[in-house]
């Protein structure tokens, strides 16, 4: 593992990844933002508020799987001593945090017209904020303690931990009664939502994980080139032989 997720191998692989990241980020968000927000139907309920889901379901769908990479990345940090997986960790947690906050923003901006108020202590909501928590506790560790290897161990500790609260967001409405509602997207033998909405939002949904990619990819590159400058295949870049891993 640690041969396959050598820094160098990781250099030259992102490198080849980043034209496709960048396409699929371009192809994806273009058609969801053209589809969702202009040519989609209005809810009969919702009306044009409706439109908020093509913002919000992305984030909220993204800040889950997020936290999900940064605890496995943690583990397998803590685990095996792989240097890129908690590079991957650390640059993803910047991006989790902000598409937390805008679903908590984008959800309470829905929920006012939809519930009367702009917010309510529910289990889905709650445990979403907890996970914004969670998110700045990772971020705030890693700057609080100077010794990067006790940083970034004990930020990965906090990571697995905080994994716990994952199924609990993502079951809170069928756990507990929630003013917020069900599962309607991910039932693909009989998802409860128009096809002329589904594409536009599953696109944008795809278009955030290359949105996310792309971002992590450029954080890490930034993130590994500082850590291993001293290192003779960055040199070797620097000087332009390439790196050869």
């Amino acid at each position: 593992m640690n041969k396959i997720l050598s820094p160098a191998v990781f250099y030259r692989q992102s490198t080849r990844v980043l034209p496709f990241l960048a396409a699929g980020l371009i192809i994806f968000l273009g058609y969801g933002l053209v589809g969702g927000l202009f040519f989609a139907p209005i809810d009969y309920q919702q009306k044009e508020a409706v439109r908020l889901m093509y913002i919000h379901v992305p984030c909220a769908v993204l800040s889950l799987s997020i936290y999900t990479i940064i605890g496995v990345m943690s583990a397998i940090y803590l685990i095996w001593s792989v240097k890129i997986a908690d590079i991957i960790a650390q640059a993803s947690a910047p991006l989790g945090a902000s598409l937390t906050a805008l679903a908590l923003i984008s959800g309470s901006l829905w929920g006012k017209p939809m519930w009367g108020t702009w917010w309510v202590w529910d289990a889905r909501l709650t445990s979403e904020l907890i996970l914004l928590f969670l998110y700045c506790g990772y971020i705030g560790l890693r700057s609080a303690i100077t010794d990067a290897r006790i940083a970034a161990s004990a930020a990965a500790i906090l990571a697995i931990v905080g994994l716990i609260d994952i199924p609990i967001i993502h079951y809170s409405v069928e756990w507990w009664q929630t003013l917020h509602q069900g599962a309607s997207i991910f039932k693909f033998a009989k998802p409860s939502i128009a096809p002329a909405m589904l594409y536009p939002l599953v696109s944008m949904l795809l278009g955030f994980y290359f949105l996310y990619a792309l971002i992590l990819c450029l954080n890490a590159r930034a993130e590994l080139l500082w850590r291993e400058r001293n290192a003779s295949w960055v040199t070797k870049l620097i000087l332009g032989s390439g790196v050869n891993g």
